[in-house]
């Protein structure tokens, strides 16, 4: 993860100085494939391949997990980054094919959707039933909240982290954007062909309908969020098999969906 440091006033009823304060970056990097622009997605530098490598698979690019050649073309000082992705033709998902050159920004996971039409579904609830025990999440909170170094320097960073069914974490990263720390986590799993250990998904911010997308489409049947869920998130992890919780702090949990995914004490 990248920070700036800039001078900043920081000010009190009796006196005002300039102190260091560190912000989280915010840089495009722009996604070719097979040397055509796809996309430009705002995000925070580091573990740029794989927060490539979760997009283009949450997004029916490429959900292949053979390896996937990803070059950099270009990397500027103040983390404008390009790169290129080779891709068979014939193995291009639907999500290619139906898109576009889009923007992605870093409070949008969605942007790239072009018609009504997009968002309309028919695919099969999943089968995969992880029994998520609530009695676990604020120790697996904590545990999550401990490696959020980034948002302990900065304030403004997202953090999503994965967990397998034992509810011990996989993996964690962290994103000024909620929905690129989601697809930086699949993509480590992904390129590391262990996505099928991949349960539960806590996230720090609110759920809306792309990160329920994301979860669905890596088969990850437990979606726990700090704050708001939307009614979108709620409709569509109803009609995938996915349990949503929502406000789950202070020892207390919104249950939205699925409870008999809960683990009854």
């Amino acid at each position: 993860m990248q920070t700036s440091i800039y001078k900043s006033l920081k000010s009190n009823l009796k006196n005002s100085n300039f102190v260091d304060d560190h912000l989280v970056v915010e840089a495009p990097i722009e996604i070719n494939i097979n040397e055509k622009p796809f996309a430009v997605v705002m995000r925070t530098p580091g573990n740029d391949f794989d927060l490539v490598r979760g997009l283009l698979y949450a997004e029916d690019i490429y959900r292949n997990t053979e390896h996937l050649e990803i070059t950099i073309l270009k990397n500027t000082k103040n983390s404008f980054t390009s790169v290129n992705v080779t891709i068979p033709e014939n193995k291009l998902g639907k999500g290619y094919l139906t898109k576009r050159s889009l923007l992605s920004v870093s409070s949008c996971g969605i942007c790239g959707k072009q018609q009504l039409d997009d968002f309309e579904t028919s695919q099969v609830p999943l089968k995969k039933k992880t029994i998520l025990n609530i009695e676990k999440l604020p120790d697996m909170f904590k545990n999550m909240r401990l490696k959020q170094s980034t948002f302990d320097l900065t304030g403004g960073s997202h953090a999503a982290a994965l967990f397998d069914i034992s509810h011990n974490m996989i993996t964690l990263k962290e994103d000024i954007g909620r929905h690129n720390a989601v697809d930086k986590c699949i993509g480590e799993i992904v390129q590391q062909n262990t996505l099928k250990t991949a349960a539960i998904l806590l996230v720090s911010g609110r759920v809306s309908y792309e990160i329920i997308s994301k979860a669905f489409f890596a088969k990850i049947s437990v979606i726990v969020a700090v704050s708001a869920c939307s009614s979108l998130a709620v409709d569509y992890a109803k009609e995938f098999g996915i349990c949503l919780v929502g406000f789950s702090r202070e020892n207390k949990a919104t249950i939205y969906a699925n409870t008999h995914l809960i683990k009854k004490q």
